[in-house]
Formats: C-alpha cells, structure tokens, sequence
C-alpha cells in the first residue's frame, strides 16, 4: 500500500535520505524546504524510477506559513514529517532569537493549522536527544529536560508545546529523538564527512576538547527506516529514541578516520577549546522502537563509515569545490 507524505525540510540530510526511502518504496512526495534544492551530490533520491512520484516546494516555514497550509490542502498528504529546525548548537549562542524564531514561533504556527485539517493521520516531529542534556547511562523516552543550549532548549519548548497539543485537540504528534546520524550525502560541516574530506585534503580538524565526548551514531538508512515504522505504526503522544548500542568517542572516530584514509592522527586533528554548553554523553535506549515496531538497525559504524568515505572518493573534485563551513541562514 501506498502513501502521502509530506517532508518538511526535504533539503536537509535526514530529509532527504528520507524522501529516498519513501520514493524506493513507490510512495507519493512533496518536499519542502525554504532554500532552493542544493547541488545533487546531497539529493540521493534524484535519478530513482520513481522520482515522478516526488515535487518540490520551496517554502519559508517562518514567511510562508500561508502557502505550507495551502499546499498541505491540496495535496492532501496522510502524513507529515518534519526535519526543519534552526540546527548548529554551538552557533545557536550567537542569535539565540533566530533558533527560537524557527524552532518554536515558526513551529507553533504550523501545528496550529495542521491540527484542524481532518486527513492527517500522523504528524512525526523530529526532534533531538539534546533536549535532555548530558546523560548518565542509557535513557529510556522521557520529558524530563535538562537543556543546556539555546537550540536545545528552543527544541525543548517546541516537544513540550506539541505535547499541550495532544493533550488539549488529540493532535496525532509523535517524536523521534535519534543518536547522531550519519552516511553518505551528510554535509561537509558534519564531523564524520568532514573529517574524512579534511584527511583527503591534507586540511587540519579541529577536535574540540580533545574529543573525548561520548556518542552513539547511527547510519541515515536505519533511521529512515525506523521513521517510516513510527509514522506509519507509532502511537499519537508517544516518543521513539532511534539508536544503536555501540558508543564511540569522537576521538576514537577521528582516529578510525585515520586508520580508513592512511593519515597520521596528528597530522589530521588539532585540539581547540571545548564548545560552551557541550554535552558530555547522549545514550539513548532504543528498546521501545524494537520492541513495539519491531525495528533493528543493521548497518553497523564500520560499514557505514567505508560507504561514507567511498561517497567522499567518489564526489571528491564536487565537494572540495563546494563550502564546508556552515553557513547561517536566520
């Protein structure tokens, strides 16, 4: 059986390996986002048979609410994804008022007209392990947070708002909170494809506090999979932490990176000075979504670290040309 799908911010890297998932599954598209499609080394859905089941939208989520509204009535989509957010933690300190903006304003007024349209079954907000700061141990699915950053704390008021929702109009809003995720199409100011571009180009990485956070990444094909699942099959006011249970240092990964591409680790990493606000450990415990969807991750960090690098070796001359910083957009 079919579906449709809206994916609210399509452009960004799990949006799109999202789009790519719905597509190979033959389902109906539109994507949307406010920037113009980026170059296609970061679209993996172009070039399948069923792209004549996706379209585009370039819509401002926080200028053009009108017009988001007025294509969700026309397409009239049983589902709706969201991936937009003002992203970037450490920049996030520097105007605090654009992350609010995006995360919470611009968010609220989209929920409130997405709860009056009768066809929607399910609105999947995607959210972020951030909102509940560093953790001890293995957590399971809560509200209880703890942020420590304007973004996260933006992304804290956004889940506790939605929650108000369901609880005041059965407002049909399930959560995602996944580990770091990663693959082939991230882009160049993610640490994993950055640190390889970087071993590639013979460039420094800075390793902030010398690395010695711990996390737990995930590859972007089980985390679209496991979006499909919750969309398709969660509860409405229900929350699904997505991760694996293997943990890895960010020095360790850089080091990994290392061994992969035959650079010295001193040649590739310099230590700078940890970020303010930076969380220590994000473990999540994922065994409700395995347990209740029946979901498993299956591509493991070694093999999806090679599958990165060979995305990088193989887009190489494309990527060193395009811009590997972030750059904001308010």
């Amino acid at each position: 059986m079919t579906h449709r799908f809206i994916v609210i911010g399509s452009n960004s890297f799990s949006g799109a390996q999202f789009v790519k998932y719905l597509l190979q599954h033959r389902h109906e598209v539109l994507g949307v986002s406010r920037s113009p499609e980026p170059h296609e080394v970061f679209l993996p859905y172009r070039g399948l048979p069923s792209t004549d089941k996706f379209r585009f939208a370039q819509v401002d989520l926080n200028n053009q609410i009108d017009e988001l509204i007025a294509h969700t009535k026309e397409f009239r989509p049983e589902y709706v994804v969201n991936f937009a957010a003002q992203g970037m933690v450490a920049q996030s300190w520097d105007i605090p008022e654009h992350w609010y903006q995006t995360n919470v304003v611009g968010q609220v007024r989209l929920h409130d007209q997405l709860r009056k349209l009768p066809f929607l079954k399910k609105y999947v907000h995607v959210t972020t392990p951030e909102v509940y700061g560093s953790t001890d141990g293995w957590i399971k699915e809560s509200f209880h947070f703890a942020p420590s950053t304007p973004y996260a704390v933006s992304r804290a008021a956004c889940d506790l708002h939605l929650m108000s929702f369901f609880n005041a109009y059965q407002f049909p809003v399930v959560f995602t909170r996944a580990a770091n995720v990663y693959g082939p199409g991230q882009q160049l100011y993610r640490i994993i494809p950055r640190a390889m571009l970087f071993a590639r180009l013979g460039r420094k990485l800075q390793l902030h506090g010398g690395g010695h956070s711990i996390r737990s990444f995930i590859h972007i094909d089980d985390v679209a999979d496991a979006t499909y699942r919750i969309a398709t099959q969660g509860t409405s006011g229900e929350t699904y932490h997505i991760s694996t249970r293997e943990i890895v240092s960010i020095r360790e990964l850089v080091q990994k990176v290392c061994a992969l591409t035959g650079v010295a680790f001193e040649d590739l990493a310099q230590v700078a000075e940890e970020r303010m606000g930076k969380d220590q450990a994000y473990l999540l415990d994922s065994g409700k979504i395995r347990s209740t969807l029946g979901w498993q991750d299956q591509i493991g960090l070694d093999q999806g670290w090679q599958e990165t690098l060979a995305w990088i070796d193989a887009n190489l001359d494309t990527l060193k040309a395009l811009p590997q910083d972030y750059i904001h957009k308010p």
